[in-house]
């Protein structure tokens, strides 16, 4: 049977500092050979000691859409998080696969480990997801180190930089397209990620059975408007919104007219009877913000804003983080 546990404020991760040894694993789809380089260098650049997961580079050897085999994808991120001088780990892209490979890991080993910054988003919600409520650790919804946005857009890299370095900086979080589509406020647990994921993991050992309580972070990349429908109406259906707090909106890039994505998710979203902000700035679009999941925020629709109460990484280097050894 599985155990959950609910994030608490003694299980944070540490905060990186420069020299800090970060792995980087490919938990779904297969990678570009230059924009890892890129991204690589990005990481390098924070004075950060990058350590390539064994099957990093793999492509899997029927099934091109996956980054080497379920069993190597698994073991190269339990590997990580078992190894005490990692200090995060860092998802390179995202794509499909995650499902495949989340109930091949040892959780009872990982439980074990002191707790690390994930750092993903898109199919990575899966895991952000299972290590919430297996672990009770607190995640970065944030760029990937070969993605196009961590790559090319200045403000995405910093605001992770800042994020992981700097977490106290970093509680306040707004976007210049940020309104609110209900108004009203909210308080509660951040959780979600990218909508599909959400809705493709109902009735999965990995998922919560409901949202409740939350301030619920929802996303999606090249979902026509029929689809993002059936989507959010399976998570509607499923009780997954049941007693939801509020709802933070990010980017939907690809999904068709935004003004039809938007009235879709008035449509679906305002019965819920609970602030949702339109547009928040994190996900698939070409600028993201890194927002954690699993710490306690404040959701003020009318002024834009989803404010953390804490720091989702620990400011005490000295804790249950990584040991640095060598």
């Amino acid at each position: 049977m599985v155990r959950f546990q609910p994030p608490t404020p003694d299980r944070r991760p540490r905060r990186l500092v420069p020299g800090d040894r970060v792995a980087l694993v490919a938990p779904s789809g297969p990678l570009e050979p230059d924009r890892l380089s890129a991204g690589t260098e990005i990481l390098r650049s924070w004075g950060l000691e990058v350590v390539p997961a064994e099957h990093l580079q793999d492509t899997h050897p029927t099934i091109r859409h996956l980054a080497g085999t379920d069993a190597a994808r698994a073991a190269d991120f339990q590997r990580a998080w078992l190894d005490p001088t990692i200090a995060a780990v860092i998802c390179a892209r995202g794509g499909f696969g995650v499902q495949r490979m989340v109930d091949l890991l040892d959780w009872e080993a990982l439980r074990s480990a002191p707790p690390k910054a994930l750092v993903g988003f898109s199919d990575i919600t899966v895991l952000h997801e299972t290590i919430s409520w297996r672990l009770g650790i607190p995640t970065l919804y944030g760029p990937m180190a070969s993605g196009a946005a961590f790559i090319a857009d200045g403000p995405t890299a910093e605001h992770l930089r800042r994020t992981l370095f700097h977490p106290a900086d970093t509680l306040r979080l707004t976007s210049p397209t940020v309104e609110a589509l209900v108004p009203g406020r909210a308080r509660g647990l951040t959780a979600g990620g990218c909508a599909s994921t959400l809705a493709a993991d109902r009735g999965a050992p990995t998922a919560r059975p409901s949202f409740a309580g939350t301030i619920l972070l929802l996303e999606d990349v090249n979902e026509h408007l029929y689809r993002l429908d059936r989507v959010l109406t399976q998570l509607i259906r499923s009780g997954a919104l049941d007693g939801v707090a509020g709802i933070a909106l990010g980017s939907w890039e690809g999904c068709g007219p935004l003004d039809q994505v938007r009235e879709l998710m008035l449509d679906r979203l305002g019965p819920l009877g609970v602030p949702v902000l339109w547009e928040l700035g994190f996900g698939h679009g070409p600028s993201s913000l890194t927002v954690p999941l699993g710490v306690a925020a404040r959701l003020d629709a009318d002024a834009g804003t989803l404010t953390l109460e804490t720091p989702v990484l620990s400011n005490n280097t000295d804790d249950s983080g990584s040991q640095r050894q060598r």
